[in-house]
């Protein structure tokens, strides 16, 4: 009988969760974990400025990844230890967004979704009801949906090539019928859900609206690069939270060019040379090593 070798584990997500209490094996203590990101890629940007908006720079550090991942497979060399240490002989892409715990050493979640609800939920407090307000859940759940499928997924879908005329204008149509939506949202309000402060609807919307200019738009034809333009108070709501220090702190146009060029297989179309917004630019980062993964000592 031949020896075996032992059976690689598969790329999958981490999804544990953080708890209400200490009784939980994962609870919201102060410095216990460490966000992994790279906010060129549209998820990790969600959690960033989020992350911004709740102040928890010290509840819950940060580390920025480059824009491009550095690995033949698409994943993060830096990342790789914490993979490893989740999942012994981990196959597939080291990939962020990240939830590390500092305590173990160990992922908890690499789930785009749960990470920003626990960051909501579990870090902080009456700032994070105040973000996503419980009685608003529902309309911030039909405006996620708008983004995802009226306007992200009907953008890629108009800017496939090999499309007939019939074919490219069903998802156009769905794309500036989203648009459509959202610009009378904000022809007398100043945020998506109303209010006095940006929510997590808005952060949702803006990230949406950045992907559409700075990468779905290099696929579309300058006809529909003009009519997604005509939407006034939706772009000019873009570029006021774009001025904002919780959005502007990691909008980073020339990391998400740089990493959707470096991926990316499709002929650009006629609408490329035509920015929808002059996003204001961000001085790079400083170069540095990437934080050492070290294991703590609880309190």
């Amino acid at each position: 009988m031949s020896a075996t070798s032992p059976t690689a584990v598969p790329a999958r997500p981490f999804r544990e969760r953080i708890g209400p209490d200490s009784r939980s094996g994962h609870y919201a203590a102060p410095r216990r974990y460490r966000l992994h990101l790279s906010p060129s890629d549209a998820d990790c940007l969600l959690i960033a400025v989020t992350h911004g908006l709740l102040g928890l720079g010290d509840t819950l550090p940060l580390t920025v990844l480059p824009a491009v991942p550095d690995t033949p497979d698409g994943g993060y060399a830096a990342l790789r230890p914490l993979y490893e240490a989740a999942a012994h002989r981990f196959t597939g892409p080291a990939t962020a967004p990240v939830l590390g715990d500092g305590w173990t050493g160990r992922i908890v979640s690499t789930h785009a979704p749960d990470i920003l609800e626990d960051l909501v939920l579990r870090f902080a407090g009456d700032r994070g009801e105040a973000l996503r307000p419980p009685a608003d859940r529902a309309e911030s759940e039909a405006v996620a949906a708008l983004c995802e499928l009226g306007v992200h997924e009907a953008a890629q879908h108009a800017g496939e090539l090999g499309l007939d005329g019939d074919a490219h204008r069903a998802p156009l149509s769905t794309l500036l019928g989203a648009l459509d939506a959202l610009e009378r949202r904000l022809a007398d309000q100043e945020y998506v859900l109303g209010g006095d402060t940006p929510t997590v609807t808005d952060v949702r919307v803006w990230v949406t609206l950045l992907h559409l200019d700075t990468v779905h738009r290099w696929h579309l034809d300058a006809d529909a690069v003009h009519r997604i333009a005509a939407h006034p108070s939706l772009w000019s709501y873009a570029r006021r939270l774009a001025a904002h220090p919780a959005f502007g702190a990691h909008l980073d146009v020339a990391g998400i060019a740089a990493r959707h060029h470096a991926r990316c297989r499709g002929r650009e179309a006629a609408g490329a040379a035509m920015p929808i917004v002059q996003w204001p630019a961000r001085p790079p980062r400083p170069s540095s090593r990437p934080a050492t993964i070290t294991l703590n000592t609880p309190a």
